[in-house]
């Protein structure tokens, strides 16, 4: 059967309509939806499964036979299309959607990981939840393995933090006792479906200065989080939008390249410690800062790019130093030593794929790109998010 409602998805659907429709099944909330299991679909049945779906438009996502895997996240590597309405607009989707395990990108990603390839991924189509604010939790902290949900969170859509397009909120629930650390973002910018399209526009100061998440709603995410953890028995990551104070569950897949806790002592906070100390020594001041995102450390001449034109001065062994990564941008973690973003978050595509290419990143490091100079010798720390000079 070429569409599958998404309550009835298996494994022939792709993992990630696979996942939700576990947590359909559980009764846990994840917005109604279908699979298309085959491009060459009937236009006519598309249309049919569309007239059921509430809402403006819809969310179109692959949901490829090997990616969402235990270590293999294809996190941004395959398309997503957002705000699709009528027929014509959601075939196209489609049609890409399937198409986009044969992007550069992703050949890129699966050769780095020695995947085999795949042939045209399944498709999922969700009403699209027009959040009030949304974001990504990981119900353990990926870059120590500790007990902690890790949630970063922003105004509007859930794009803005998977894409690394904004700073976002971050906060960490540390087991057993489940206190809470917050540290607020920028959010500079927000995404939002209006009467045309796709919107991006500034946040007012005062949202920016605030937490976009209410207290009360930390605890029914970390709830939520844990039970996605318990059904598929092991740590999860989690897209989820809230509107109108009712959480959405988006996705639910397994966490790849997880820290070790014994590194960092198994204490969150402890990622970040004292920025200026190495083996107990004191050193030279950072010259930026930023949210470390993937553990390690590596030196190298920091290399700005600022668009697609610059790909061709990146070599081997190089600082990739950008205001943000588009998932175009996945070559060039084949070459990188380390990753430098000035926006971003822990739990952004680009610190995601970092940490499975075994890079250290930081992320969130505002004024990079202007701090640093071109071809000079930098040292990152993922495991501080901090660049020294040298």
């Amino acid at each position: 059967m070429s569409v599958v409602p998404l309550v009835h998805a298996g494994p022939a659907c792709g993992r990630k309509a696979h996942g939700l429709a576990v947590l359909l099944r559980a009764g846990l909330p994840v917005p109604d939806g279908f699979v298309v299991t085959d491009p060459a679909v009937d236009p006519r049945v598309v249309a049919a499964h569309l007239g059921r779906l509430r809402g403006r438009a819809v969310a179109v996502r692959s949901s490829g036979l090997t990616e969402d895997s235990a270590t293999a996240s294809f996190a941004g590597q395959l398309e997503t299309v957002l705000g699709a309405r009528g027929l014509d607009e959601v075939l196209a989707a489609l049609r890409r959607c399937a198409a986009s395990p044969h992007t550069d990108r992703a050949r890129s990603y699966r050769a780095h990981l020695d995947l085999d390839g795949e042939p045209a991924a399944p498709v999922l189509v969700q009403e699209l939840v027009e959040a009030d604010h949304a974001g990504v939790l990981f119900t353990r902290d990926p870059r120590t393995g500790a007990d902690a949900v890790v949630i970063n969170a922003s105004w509007g859509l859930g794009e803005s933090v998977v894409s690394g397009a904004v700073v976002p909120d971050e906060i960490i629930v540390t087991a057993p006792t489940d206190t809470a650390r917050i540290t607020i973002g920028a959010k500079q910018t927000r995404l939002d479906l209006r009467e045309h399209g796709l919107v991006r526009s500034p946040v007012p100061e005062a949202d920016r200065a605030r937490g976009c998440v209410p207290p009360g709603e930390v605890p029914r995410l970390v709830a939520l989080g844990r039970r996605c953890a318990d059904l598929f028995g092991r740590s999860q990551d989690v897209e989820w939008a809230v509107r109108d104070d009712q959480i959405w569950l988006l996705q639910a897949r397994p966490i790849t390249a997880l820290g070790d806790p014994a590194a960092v002592g198994g204490d969150p906070a402890a990622v970040g410690g004292d920025p200026a100390a190495v083996g107990g020594e004191r050193s030279a001041p950072p010259l930026v800062t930023g949210v470390p995102s993937s553990p390690g450390q590596a030196w190298g001449p920091a290399r700005l790019v600022r668009s697609v034109d610059d790909f061709s001065r990146v070599r081997h062994g190089d600082i990739l130093v950008c205001r943000t990564t588009d998932p175009a941008w996945t070559p060039l973690f084949r070459l990188a030593a380390a990753v430098v973003t000035e926006t971003g978050g822990v739990l952004s595509h680009a610190a995601i794929v970092a940490r499975e290419f075994g890079i250290p990143a930081v992320v969130g490091a505002g004024e990079a790109m202007t701090t640093l100079t071109d071809g000079a010798p930098v040292t990152v720390d993922g495991t501080a998010g901090t660049i020294t000079g040298g």
